[in-house]
């Protein structure tokens, strides 16, 4: 968690406890963050499963990483450090959507494992759940509707990940989604198939 700059803030606790408001809800507040190459299928599975979870009547939400760059962090690029910056805010944002007993999907390439790592640690125990949607680069780049390896393999988008700059793939997530050769309903099935068996979703 980083230091505030001012030293003149007070934590200021609600009158409803985060177990009254799962209790409300009928369900446990968690975040599932999405990490893989652009292209791999990460948002696509995002708002399949919000979509199905609401049918089901649990309450989700999906933080796209494109979504929150126009908005909450649009005064960042791609640099190292501003990838990180990027991974600490949406972490917060992430925190604060568990806390209410929300189940957040995240949908981030969030290269670095350390900047995951970090989310993990500030949120805790069993309200972190890492998603590696894996996904080779040669079959992201069959995908790419929106011509962005072209242009990253032609120098016209720097630090782009997979091409131009690294990914770190999760060394012990706990769901691996291998969508070179899984469907998006079959990911989605086994997603919404580790919730319910987890206990994170209503009876």
């Amino acid at each position: 968690m980083t230091e505030p700059k001012s030293s003149n803030l007070t934590w200021h606790e609600g009158h409803v406890t985060r177990d009254e408001r799962e209790a409300r809800l009928n369900q446990r507040g968690v975040t599932v963050w999405l990490t893989g190459l652009s292209g791999s299928g990460k948002s696509t599975i995002a708002v399949a499963v919000e979509q199905v979870l609401l049918q089901q009547g649990n309450h989700a939400y999906v933080l796209d990483g494109d979504n929150v760059r126009h908005g909450l962090n649009s005064n960042l690029g791609f640099s190292p450090e501003d990838r990180t910056e990027n991974i600490r805010r949406i972490g917060e944002v992430a925190k604060l959507f568990t806390d209410a007993g929300i189940i957040v999907l995240t949908s981030f390439i969030s290269p670095y494992r350390a900047d995951r790592d970090a989310v993990r640690k500030n949120l805790g125990d069993g309200d972190f759940i890492e998603v590696h949607v894996d996904a080779s680069v040669e079959t992201c780049e069959s995908r790419d509707v929106k011509g962005l390896y072209k242009k990253a393999r032609a120098g016209e988008i720097p630090e782009f990940t997979g091409v131009s700059a690294p990914y770190e793939a999760p060394e012990h997530p706990e769901i691996v989604l291998d969508t070179n050769t899984q469907s998006i309903g079959e990911s989605v099935t086994e997603l919404v198939g580790y919730l319910k068996g987890k206990g994170y979703l209503s009876a």
